[in-house]
């Protein structure tokens, strides 16, 4: 059975770039020029971030894919993907969907570590890329030497002869103008448009072939359940046409229920769709990324496409069951046994190839592998507001045997920071052995320095290097390869503020303990032994009773029963809470509250931590 060809022509472009270079709102007004949108629809900005937490934080963490009708005749798919380097994993799966690449870049910040990885992706796919220099509205914009340092950047990838010649876009990505030239008098995003559908080839593949469908994402929907995100690579596919499965060791037979394209940012049922196209099929429940999609002809068990590999994790975390005195009093926990986390993160390793589970010898207990903290502080925000509860134990560095000596990853921290503060950043740097590879000063009175370091010193450096830079830094990191193992290293400075035994917590108390340090408590709240308060001003953790009240009677002298005037305390998230804990510490998350704990609660029990500082500061 022959089939039409397609009406219009078809391109599919991945938006790359760092973290908050301008792609989400770049692609808004896409969609407003395309006429996606009525003139009178009320849109909100960043509309493709339509997750809570990316609403929340101001980045996209889930690579996801929209498309834009240019001119009636031409279809552009385009797939908007993270710009932060622990969302790396979503960018290398769905790069896969594209055949050209816009790299958004900042007109004052230049290129920065993200920008290098995923420029390398597109390059080792063969990518035409389409360089955008964005924010040319900018005060201390300089497009010029950023062109140059990208141009520099494309020759240290080894890009080739054709690569090399990129073409130029400048662009206000917020006021929805493309440039070709700095003096252009543009005021819309045609320049931008006709460069893509100039520049980037046209959706290949033989609509007349074999079918062959990648699968590169897997969503769920209310009404359809799982569905299988992916392009079709050969070949015309058609709802309720039964189809093979093949799997990683394994082959299955299923039939699509519902076939969709995606117009605009819609899912639109479509009777069938051809090579080239992104398409997303229901009716496969056991459907995972890296499956291939094909029709059961003569030897379908042979047309399996290549599977999609992704960069090894470089963080490891310990989760299991939540064992506190308060587990399970939350009115909201809907999960909290050992089946429900090894179920839920059994489903997110199928859905993000960048995740792995490890199990141990503990059945309560698993080790969750990522691309670094804030991807699984992300993954376990999502669980707490799904109804999960859980403990968690201190990110540590994935290690690895290279030539029989032990490894550990490294990171390249580029930092950008006022001039005065360069003393402060090359201090702390050395605290944690970073190791100075480059200097520069691109003016406006701010310097950028380049550090390579041990990734096991990056956890908890973002918080410490904001506070003493008084937030004036701007921190990025990038996996750069692996090094032998450098010794131990100190962690935390200070010690805990530990509650020794259970109760509410006074302001008497409080008011009486806060020379001893910060806390994390108000007054009110319940505490247990062994929960830990507050942070220590000393090396050593202190056990105290947050719970004391004041002895009341008949008697009152004159200023002495004024009002207790208390410090606010220092509310935890759990990315912070994650960076700030120690080895023998866990963090407690429940569905409404994130409390920090000893992993030993009982005083007579707990070692104490003065003398394992003290080895770790002789040995680092």
């Amino acid at each position: 059975m022959s089939s039409t060809p397609r009406p219009y022509a078809l391109y599919n472009v991945a938006i790359v770039a760092h973290v908050d270079h301008g792609k989400t709102t770049l692609v808004d007004h896409m969609l407003r020029q395309a006429g996606t949108f009525r003139a009178n629809e009320v849109l909100t900005e960043r509309v493709m971030d339509s997750n809570d937490l990316e609403r929340e934080r101001g980045i996209t963490i889930l690579a996801k894919n929209t498309s834009v009708r240019w001119r009636g005749d031409t279809k552009i798919n385009i797939i908007d993907t993270p710009g932060h380097a622990d969302f790396g994993g979503e960018v290398e799966r769905t790069l896969l969907m594209a055949d050209g690449a816009l790299l958004l870049v900042d007109a004052a910040e230049g290129p920065l570590p993200q920008t290098r990885f995923v420029l390398r992706k597109c390059l080792e796919l063969g990518f035409p890329v389409i360089v955008v220099i964005n924010k040319i509205d900018r005060s201390d914009a300089r497009p010029d030497e950023v062109h140059e340092e990208i141009f520099d950047l494309f020759c240290d990838l080894d890009a080739s002869e054709a690569q090399l010649d990129f073409p130029l876009i400048y662009a206000i990505g917020k006021q929805g103008i493309a440039k070709r030239t700095l003096e252009d008098p543009s005021t819309n995003l045609e320049p931008l448009f006709e460069t893509i559908v100039a520049k980037v080839p046209p959706a290949p593949g033989d609509p007349e072939a074999p079918l062959q469908i990648l699968i590169s994402n897997v969503d769920h929907d209310d009404y359809v359940g799982r569905l299988g995100i992916g392009r079709i690579v050969a070949g015309t596919v058609r709802a309720n046409q039964p189809v093979g499965v093949l799997k990683d060791g394994r082959n299955l037979k299923g039939s699509i229920k519902v076939l969709s394209t995606v117009e605009g940012l819609k899912r639109t049922p479509a009777v069938d769709a051809q090579a080239g196209e992104i398409i997303a099929i229901a009716g496969i429940e056991d459907v995972d990324v890296g499956d291939t999609i094909v029709d059961l002809s003569q030897g379908w068990e042979t047309h399996a496409l290549p599977r999609i590999l992704v960069e090894q994790p470089t963080i490891k975390m310990r989760v299991g069951v939540n064992t506190s005195p308060f587990a399970g009093k939350s009115k909201a926990t809907k999960f909290l046994t050992s089946r429900h986390l090894r179920d839920r993160l059994t489903r997110e390793t199928k859905r993000n190839l960048a995740i792995r589970l490890e199990e141990t010898d503990s059945p309560d207990t698993f080790v969750v592998l990522g691309r670094g903290e804030l991807q699984l502080a992300i993954l376990i925000e999502t669980m707490r507001r799904e109804g999960y509860e859980l403990q968690l134990g201190n990110p540590e560095v994935v290690t690895q045997t290279v030539d029989g000596s032990l490894c550990e990853p490294m990171e390249l921290v580029v930092l950008d920071v006022p001039e005065q503060f360069i003393g402060v950043v090359t201090e702390r740097m050395g605290e944690r052995r970073g190791r100075m590879v480059k200097m520069s000063n691109p003016g406006y009175g701010r310097a950028r320095l380049e550090y390579r370091i041990p990734s096991r010193g990056m956890i908890g450096f973002r918080g410490e290097i904001l506070t003493a830079t008084r937030g004036t830094a701007l921190l990025n990191s990038q996996f750069d390869g692996w090094e032998p193992w450098g010794g131990a290293m100190m962690k935390r400075a200070t010690g805990a503020i530990v509650s020794d035994r259970g109760g509410v917590s006074t302001p008497y108390a409080l008011f009486h303990l806060q020379p001893r340090g910060s806390f994390f408590i108000s007054p009110g709240a319940e505490v247990y032994e062994g929960m830990i308060v507050g942070e220590h001003n000393r090396p050593n953790d202190t056990d105290v009773n947050v719970i004391k009240e004041k002895k009341l009677s008949n008697v009152r002298n004159h200023g002495k029963d004024e009002n207790v005037a208390l410090a606010p305390p220092r509310v935890l998230t759990i990315e912070t809470a994650m960076e700030w804990i120690d080895a023998d510490e866990l963090v407690e998350v429940t569905p409404d509250a994130v409390r920090v704990r000893k992993g030993i609660l009982e005083i007579n029990k707990r070692p104490r931590r003065t003398e394992a500082i003290e080895d770790a500061q002789s040995v680092g």
